[in-house]
């Protein structure tokens, strides 16, 4: 056996090691505690916590652990901390603490335990030793294990960056901020540590609902730099970190810069920076070592939702057919100037009185400023504008009575997020606003005929349609267009009219398909007297017919607008056969059946003499 005596490095401190050879190829059985490589750094007013393990040992496999304490001004006097056996081990000075929970011993397991110490004090620092009592049948190994523990004052500061210039004082009591929906929200913080080793600092803004008491179950992280420098958002705030919508930076040595774009209505809280201070122990971890936290700021959201107001104007209207019509749309509310953080558009909306909803688009500027017209709307003489910061026209040129209805004026607010991306953030319609037309008062009838009576297959048919027209404007024009309807199987089919050909208001004809696929001709042969030929009419011809006139005005502005409609009774057309033609049916028919039979006959004759031919 081998006696090792070895001397401590500091203040004096022994530790005694049994050695005892074996042979080769047999096992050795000896005790060894482990306790964290030293000196560690910690700071008053943290907490700290040293581990401590047995290995090798026998007996029980739950083993006992004593906490001693050699201060440096008496290296030689152990002082008892805590133990896991003795309830009454640790000594005055730690007695009180020991008691109140402040210095404990956990188990992590039979052999396991960490000593902690919830708020260091100065005289905290020394060595700290862990000691098991053997349970060995004989003394081997070692029975305890030290580490040296240095208790650094506590250096590090944070505070709220003043929003002025660079070394104006921060407010006593935290700022209340306003910032409207979708505007940026940016905060800053100062952290600085004058600790004498080499520390690293890691800074994170986190954010507390209003009146929420605050501490780490209630505090959501928005975005941190961490100890390595590399900088992480909290979960909820992931995405808009990756989008560039949300941004930390370090300004100078101590100065941290949070930006949050496109602030929206959960950003609403209370805003802290908290800083922490990280050191590599000896073992290569790191470990935090302070920590501090500051209010930074209130902040309140104003959402665009909660302004946004429109109003119309200037009331129920009553025009004549042709007359312009101006509408005023007015948006109103606390709402951020269109630019670089918010955006909107605005356009107008009629529904036909009585009906549900708030109807088809008439037109609207979008967030550009560019205008464009609805559906049905395309080719009218229709102005959307812009006349003041925040109010918006809409004229039609010359009214129809097809405009009378229910209009209203839709707003919607944008915010914007990275780059040029909109976020549609509220939207807000106007009251109805009923717009009366006066009607022209046109009123059409049609009578349509098969001139003639009676047409013949080869021939041309000819259809007239007269017109008579009772009140409407001076320089009311009319228009007329020829449909068929085809039977089948003796009945009209499902399918709907088909358009033959007709001429419009402006006195242009426009052909169809005519189901017999010959010519067509159109014609006005009179002012309001319309003809339709079908030329070398075919059975395909065959069908209902009918003219349905419509009375067109033309407005100022050139655009026309149907004032009127009507539909003449149903003309047959049914081209017969001649007289003649039905002759040759009988006679084609009867030639036919000559022809097989004298063909039959000379065939049975052929084949019975050259029967007899072939017996001779």
């Amino acid at each position: 056996m081998v006696l090792v005596v070895a001397e401590g490095m500091e203040w004096g401190t022994r530790h005694l090691q049994l050695l005892l050879p074996f042979p080769t190829g047999m096992g050795c059985w000896a005790r060894e505690v482990l306790v964290p490589e030293g000196p560690l750094y910690r700071v008053t007013g943290t907490a700290v916590s040293i581990s401590c393990n047995v290995t090798g040992y026998e007996g029980p496999a739950q083993q006992n652990f004593e906490w001693f304490l050699y201060r440096p001004e008496a290296p030689d006097t152990a002082l008892g901390i805590v133990s896991t056996k003795d309830t009454q081990f640790s000594y005055a000075i730690f007695k009180s603490r020991v008691v109140a929970g402040e210095v404990q011993v956990q188990r992590l397991q039979g052999d396991a335990v960490v000593l902690k110490i919830a708020r260091l004090q100065a005289q905290d620092a020394g060595i700290y030793e862990c000691h098991t009592p053997s349970t060995d049948t004989r003394y081997l190994g070692s029975y305890s294990g030290k580490v040296e523990l240095r208790v650094l004052p506590d250096a590090l500061q944070v505070s709220a960056a003043p929003p002025g210039p660079r070394g104006r004082q921060a407010p006593t009591s935290p700022p209340r901020l306003m910032v409207h929906e979708g505007q940026e929200l940016a905060l800053g913080c100062l952290a600085r540590t004058s600790t004498q080793k080499h520390t690293h600092l890691a800074v994170s803004f986190g954010r507390s609902v209003p009146e929420a008491p605050v501490g780490r179950a209630t505090l959501q992280e928005v975005v941190g730099i961490r100890s390595d420098l590399a900088v992480e958002a909290g979960a909820p705030y992931a995405e808009r970190l990756a989008a560039g919508e949300l941004r930390l930076g370090k300004e100078g040595t101590d100065r941290y810069r949070m930006v949050v774009g496109g602030a929206q209505a959960g950003d609403a809280g209370t805003y802290h920076c908290t800083a922490a201070e990280w050191i590599q122990d000896p073992d290569g971890s790191w470990a935090q070592i302070a920590e501090k936290r500051a209010v930074l700021a209130h902040v309140d959201v104003q959402t665009l939702s909660s302004q946004l107001a429109v109003t119309v104007g200037p009331g129920e209207r009553r025009i004549g057919p042709g007359e312009p019509l101006e509408l005023l749309c007015n948006v109103s509310g606390a709402l951020p100037p269109a630019g670089r953080h918010a955006a909107y558009s605005v356009g107008w909306e009629m529904a036909p009185a009585g009906a549900p909803g708030p109807g088809r688009l008439v037109a609207q500027l979008d967030t550009e400023g560019v205008g464009s017209l609805g559906p049905g709307y395309e080719g009218r003489h229709i102005a959307m504008e812009k006349v003041a910061s925040r109010t918006y026209r809409l004229r039609l040129e010359a009214a129809r009575p097809g405009d009378a209805g229910t209009y209203r004026c839709l707003a919607k607010a944008y915010v914007r997020g990275s780059g040029t991306r909109l976020r549609e953030a509220a939207s807000a319609r106007s009251r109805p606003l009923p717009v009366h037309v006066r009607e022209e008062g046109v009123v059409l009838e049609a009578v349509a005929w098969l001139a003639g009576g009676t047409v013949y297959r080869g021939e041309t048919a000819s259809l007239l349609c007269n017109i008579s027209v009772r009140g409407g404007p001076p320089g009311l024009r009319l228009a007329a267009s020829w449909w068929v309807e085809r039977p089948e199987d003796g009945e009209l089919s499902s399918v709907p009219a088909q358009l033959v050909g007709g001429v419009g208001q402006d006195g242009v004809a426009e052909l169809g398909v005519r189901p017999g696929g010959g010519p067509v001709s159109v014609e006005l042969v009179g002012p309001r007297s319309h003809r339709l030929r079908l030329h070398s009419l075919g059975p395909e011809d065959e069908g209902v017919y009918h003219c349905a006139p419509s009375a067109w005005v033309q407005h100022a502005d050139y655009s026309w607008y149907q004032a009127g409609s009507a539909r003449s009774g149903p003309v047959t057309v049914y081209p017969y056969m001649h007289a003649l033609d039905t002759l040759f049916v009988p006679l084609l028919v009867g030639t036919g059946v000559a022809l097989v039979t004298g063909a039959t006959v000379l065939g049975t004759i052929t084949c019975c003499f050259m029967k007899r031919l072939r017996k001779r």
